[in-house]
């Protein structure tokens, strides 16, 4: 059983209209400017009404305490509505923080961009014998700066676990030789962001043969 629930912006009878504030027609959605301000400079929204932002309520947390910071007590710190870690809940979970490959591509331009990919198999799964070519793991590095880490990406078990700890690293600063210096938990999942040595571009085999 499929069960697909939608959500709908709400904001076309709540008043809106009547102080001037734009809301996109195609989804009821409102923009703003980096500080979460509409073309209203007194009314500002935060959330899932935000156009183009991602649907997830620590998101939303996080854009609410720092805008009453910024309102009420003097700091002038925004929402990071980029390094953002998420996961989807599915059966083999995927993770990603920063920027999908193609808006990377996007925005640094693909001549910028290197990225490292692999296919691993996690320890639990060599008893039952399951596929070693089913998870997946990709970082994003920008050339330009240093190879930082701007997109990181896993398919396997307990990705969000994974997700929410390198979402720190990436906050940081992380870089592909940060994470070259740093020493894998071996055999466990998260590993693998540390040993990865073939880029996309190479085109080279990513498929192991063992854990």
């Amino acid at each position: 059983v499929l069960l697909a629930i939608g959500r709908d912006a709400c904001t076309r009878n709540i008043g809106l209209q009547t102080i001037g504030v734009k809301i996109n027609e195609k989804n009821g959605k409102v923009p703003v400017n980096d500080e979460e301000q509409t073309n209203v400079p007194y009314v500002y929204a935060i959330g899932d009404i935000l156009d183009g932002k991602l649907e997830l309520t620590p998101v939303a947390i996080q854009a609410g305490r720092l805008l009453a910071q910024r309102l009420y007590g003097g700091s002038s710190r925004k929402c990071d509505y980029i390094n953002v870690p998420t996961t989807v809940f599915t059966p083999l979970e995927y993770g990603s923080c920063g920027f999908p490959e193609e808006k990377a591509i996007d925005k640094y331009g693909k001549q910028n961009l290197e990225v490292y990919h692999s296919l691993f198999w996690p320890l639990e799964w060599t008893v039952p014998g399951r596929d070693n070519n089913t998870c997946y793991a990709k970082i994003i590095c920008n050339k330009q700066d240093n190879n930082r880490v701007i997109g990181l990406h896993v398919l396997g078990p307990n990705a969000g676990e994974v997700t929410q700890g390198f979402a720190a690293a990436i906050k940081c600063g992380l870089t592909k030789e940060l994470l070259d210096e740093t020493i894998g938990i071996h055999p466990t999942c998260a590993e693998v962001f540390t040993t990865m040595d073939i880029t996309k571009s190479s085109g080279q085999d990513i498929t192991q043969k063992g854990c």
